[in-house]
């Protein structure tokens, strides 16, 4: 089964940019896209197969088809299990937390939400909001929000290019404006606003807010937030390991020249380019572009497949 490019479902929620459009070529009639799904099969929005023997199937049906394609120890009923995002915040996201997925499968019908971002990019000066400066009790952090002080109480935290954060559930946290990221989760779409700026929606009233289900979500002691991360070069390729985790593994290949890689049956490969200038990945004398932005879903057992070119990508499996 080869490899085959995924066509990503994109949001364009109020706060979002132009980056996705501008950098990555991202198609949509919205003025704004804040979000690109590039691994989905959420029906919150799923990807469609572009080109080859599966063109236009959504990809929950392939896998629905195929559960091998994921893993050999996959099984349909389960849901797929993870979520590929881009993520343009032109201006800042709302305060909010995540459940786990005990509270989410009892109450939400969904998975909770363990989410990690690599900073594709940041505006000097950007920052985002992980956490509490100080332990809160729960009291403290009903009042903070009934008087709207919660924003004297959030740990900020700077940011650049690079970054590592890796965001448990219960973690008070918000992306900042001016930052672009990659940020691969548990498939779910629960979230618990808890501040939002006074901002309206597009029906000219105040967006919801969740602040009864955060509270007895939210983990009120800080939280240790951003993740060392080690590179290793090997043939001209540096590889970093950005999340290892009950949910996903996830690396980053900065290639110059050639990558050889490899999906055994244990997992497939999604492969997202986030920099460079371009090249292609190769399975088996069948070659697919690469160019920002390209999204490629290559099956589990698909064997040894290369990368070349310029590129930089963010590979994810599953453990």
């Amino acid at each position: 089964m080869r490899p085959f490019l995924l066509k990503a479902p994109v949001k364009d929620y109020i706060w979002g940019g132009t980056k996705l459009r501008e950098l990555f070529g991202k198609e949509s009639d919205a003025e704004r896209l804040a979000e690109s799904w590039e691994l989905s099969c959420h029906p919150d929005g799923e990807c469609i197969i572009d080109g080859g023997e599966f063109d236009g199937m959504k990809l929950s049906e392939f896998v629905a088809m195929h559960p091998e394609a994921v893993s050999s120890s996959f099984k349909k009923e389960e849901g797929f299990p993870v979520l590929v995002k881009l993520i343009d915040a032109r201006n800042d996201l709302s305060v909010q937390v995540h459940p786990c997925d005990e509270y989410a499968h009892k109450y939400e019908n969904d998975n909770g939400k363990t989410e990690m971002w690599y900073i594709i990019s940041a505006e000097p000066g950007a920052e985002l909001i992980y956490g509490f400066k100080e332990e809160l009790t729960k009291e403290e952090f009903r009042r903070a929000v009934e008087e709207n002080t919660l924003m004297d109480k959030v740990n900020r935290v700077p940011v650049k290019q690079g970054d590592v954060f890796f965001i448990e559930p219960g973690t008070l946290h918000a992306i900042g404006k001016g930052i672009l990221i990659a940020e691969i989760q548990q498939s779910s779409n629960v979230t618990y606003r808890v501040y939002d700026y006074g901002r309206l929606g597009a029906d000219g009233k105040p967006r919801q807010l969740h602040v009864e289900k955060a509270l007895e979500v939210t983990n009120t002691r800080p939280a240790d937030h951003r993740r060392p991360v080690y590179g290793l070069e090997l043939d001209g390729v540096v590889t970093q390991l950005l999340a290892d985790c009950d949910y996903f593994i996830v690396n980053r290949h900065r290639i110059i020249k050639e990558a050889e890689l490899a999906a055994d049956n244990s997992s497939f490969v999604h492969v997202l380019m986030i920099g460079g200038s371009g090249g292609e990945l190769i399975s088996d004398n069948y070659t697919l572009p690469l160019t920002m932005g390209t999204s490629v879903f290559v099956p589990a057992g698909t064997g040894a497949y290369a990368i070349k070119g310029n590129c930089d990508v963010i590979v994810t499996t599953i453990p």
